[in-house]
């Protein structure tokens, strides 16, 4: 298993849409690409400023995406409770098979 420079681990993992499948391998890049092709093009660019890679995405939580992203209050809510949520959601029961 490889390291990567921003420290997380290149497991191999299948890959979707060009991502790897789990949101923990995700790269910074990986989230950005995520939240652009989600149509939130401007509050993408937050994510990359605040280096949130796949592991700090699923360890985000409602307070952090709503007041330490510098995103308006309104697609804040959105990409947390239809993002990262069901991000989180996914990921925790994908390890618990």
């Amino acid at each position: 298993m490889e390291t990567k420079a921003n420290g997380s681990k290149n497991t191999g993992s299948s890959m979707e849409n060009g991502q790897p499948a789990d949101p923990a391998d995700w790269a910074i890049a990986d989230v950005v690409n995520y939240f652009r092709a989600a149509g939130f093009e401007e509050q993408a660019n937050a994510f990359e400023d605040q280096e949130i890679d796949g592991k700090s995405l699923l360890l985000m939580t409602r307070n952090d995406v709503l007041t330490g992203l510098t995103i308006k209050l309104g697609p804040a809510l959105k990409i947390y409770e239809y993002h990262v949520k069901p991000l989180q959601t996914q990921h925790l029961r994908n390890s618990a098979l």
